[in-house]
C-alpha cells in the first residue's frame, strides 16, 4: 500500500489532496517535521533524505517533492483521470501548469514575503505580479487550468492559491479567488483540507 508522510499546514497538503482525488488506497503517516526526533525516523528519512514533507513510498518508489508526487500518482494511476496521457494534445499544457507552482509561484511567494526587489531580468520566475497575471490568463479557458478538465495541475495550482490567500498576500484577485473556491469545494479537497 502507498504510504504518504505528511504534516498539516505544509506542502504535503497537495499530496494529500491528490491522493484523495486519485481514490487509491493509501496510508497516512502524520509526522511533525518541527520535531527533530520525529524527523529522525529511519523509514521517513529513507523516503525523504532532507526530512521534508510530503514524502511518498509506493513499493520501491520513494519521492519527496510535492510536484513529483502529483506527477507520479497521476501517471501511475491513470484510472483517476488526473493527467492527459502521453500523446494527448493537452499533455504539454498540463505539464507546464503542473510544474508552475514549484518553479514560479513559490519563488514569487518568497519574493513577496521577504520583500525581495522584483527583477524580471534575473529571476527565473519573473516577478510576483507577472506570475499572478500568467495564472489569471491561464484560467480564462474554463473553470480548470485545462478548461473543462480537472487535473493534478489544479491540485498544485489550487493549493498554492489557497496558501497565498491564507497568508493574506493574494490581494484583490477575483479570478484566482473564484478558482480556489472551486478547488476547495471538491469533495477530495474538503477531505484533505479538513486535516488542517
Amino acid at each position: 500500500m502507498i504510504k504518504l508522510y505528511w504534516c498539516p499546514k505544509t506542502r504535503a497538503m497537495r499530496a494529500l489532496w491528490l491522493m484523495e482525488e486519485a481514490g487509491v488506497p493509501f496510508e497516512r503517516v502524520r509526522i511533525d517535521i518541527r520535531d527533530a526526533q520525529a524527523k529522525a525516523d529511519p523509514e521517513f528519512r529513507a523516503a525523504s533524505p532532507l526530512g521534508k514533507v510530503p514524502a511518498l513510498v509506493d513499493g520501491a518508489v520513494k519521492i519527496s517533492d510535492s510536484g513529483a508526487i502529483c506527477a507520479y500518482i497521476a501517471d501511475a494511476y491513470p484510472q483517476a483521470g488526473l493527467a492527459p496521457p502521453i500523446g494527448d494534445p493537452q499533455r504539454g499544457r498540463y505539464l507546464q501548469w503542473l510544474m508552475f507552482t514549484n518553479s514560479n509561484i513559490e519563488p514569487a511567494m518568497m519574493e513577496k514575503f521577504s520583500g525581495l526587489t522584483p527583477n524580471r531580468a534575473s529571476h527565473g520566475w519573473g516577478d510576483y505580479a507577472s506570475v499572478l497575471e500568467t495564472l489569471r490568463d491561464g484560467l480564462r479557458t474554463g473553470p480548470w487550468i485545462l478548461g473543462e478538465r480537472f487535473s493534478a495541475a489544479d491540485v498544485m495550482l489550487g493549493s498554492a492559491v489557497y496558501f497565498l490567500d491564507m497568508f493574506n498576500i493574494l490581494g484583490d484577485e477575483p479570478v484566482l479567488k473564484a478558482y480556489v473556491e472551486r478547488c476547495v469545494a471538491r469533495p477530495a479537497a474538503r477531505r484533505a483540507f479538513s486535516e488542517l
